[in-house]
């Protein structure tokens, strides 16, 4: 176990150092002069050296990327152009408002996606399992750019119920949370679906059923924990990407998150901003699928001795 663990954070410092470099090279070639943004159009053009000199980026890439990446290895992501405080700072005030919407999507799609994924297993070439395809369709064709200002016109607009925008209470978090949950719960349905499936052509469920196990006894304690193991990747994959698709979602509920802050670090220019949020948003998802495997790990003894 404690070889596999090993094995996998190794594994994984290469790509933490590759994230890091992209990080640093695509910041660089966003198109706009950051300084200019600062000073406004009417800055006198010894000022914009000046404050070139003074922020570092009169000086080429390599010294730029050097500095840089000394600086995050001490855990120092830079000062923001926008905000005049530490990235890291601003970064950790915005951090919780994303991971807080993340969970509680990934907790939707699970609660919807897994019993639904089941159900149309159990219940092939039945209506139940037309009308489950119905849904995973739906939720694959309409992306959350579309689905989240239609959510606003019909429960915000319309009925009332729900807050348009803003972070709250429990009422602010359900039209985010759905919008962000719908797709990955489609996916993950047919991800459930599929597994479920292929458990219960095994040899082991028709010997299962044929000692005199109920239904839900194969289903639940046989057929899905088997399959928890695809299930997983899925769930952890979509959590790395719920934190990359809440840039969009973020910015149409005007959540006080890290994607929302990407999208204005994006607009002003600011590149240590930049650099962070999508710096953390990376180590995150690796963070993540390191976590996945540390549960395989626990799931599976097949992993470990693998």
């Amino acid at each position: 176990m404690i070889r596999y663990i090993g094995l996998r954070l190794l594994l994984a410092l290469p790509a933490l150092w590759l994230i890091l470099t992209m990080v640093f090279l695509l910041a660089h070639i966003v198109p706009g002069d950051p300084v200019q943004q600062m000073l406004g159009e009417g800055a006198r053009p010894e000022d914009i050296v000046a404050m070139r000199h003074t922020l570092g980026l009169d000086r080429s890439i390599a010294v730029q990327y050097e500095r840089y990446f000394v600086s995050v290895l001490h855990g120092n992501l830079g000062e923001s152009f926008r905000f005049q405080q530490p990235v890291t700072d601003v970064i950790l005030s915005h951090y919780p408002a994303t991971l807080e919407l993340a969970i509680v999507s990934l907790l939707v799609c699970a609660a919807i996606s897994i019993p639904a994924g089941i159900l149309a297993a159990a219940k092939r070439g039945t209506r139940a399992d037309h009308a489950v395809g119905v849904f995973t369709l739906l939720g694959l064709s309409v992306p959350n750019f579309a689905l989240g200002p239609l959510l606003i016109l019909l429960f915000s607009v319309r009925i009332g119920w729900l807050p348009v925008s803003g972070r709250g209470g429990a009422a602010h978090m359900i039209l985010p949370a759905v919008t962000l949950g719908a797709a990955l719960a489609a996916i993950l349905t047919r991800m459930v679906r599929a597994a479920v499936m292929e458990e219960l052509a095994s040899d082991y469920v028709r010997t299962a059923r044929a000692k005199g196990l109920t239904e839900s006894a194969v289903l639940w304690r046989h057929a899905f924990r088997n399959a928890l193991v695809p299930t997983l990747t899925i769930i952890g994959l979509q959590f790395g990407t719920l934190l990359a698709g809440a840039i969009i979602t973020e910015t149409i509920f005007s959540w006080p998150g890290i994607g929302r802050l990407t999208v204005q670090a994006i607009q002003s220019r600011d590149f240590p901003l930049l650099q962070g949020c999508i710096l953390l948003i990376a180590v995150t998802y690796v963070a993540v699928n390191l976590a996945t495997d540390f549960v395989y790990a626990l799931v599976d003894p097949r992993v470990r001795l693998e």
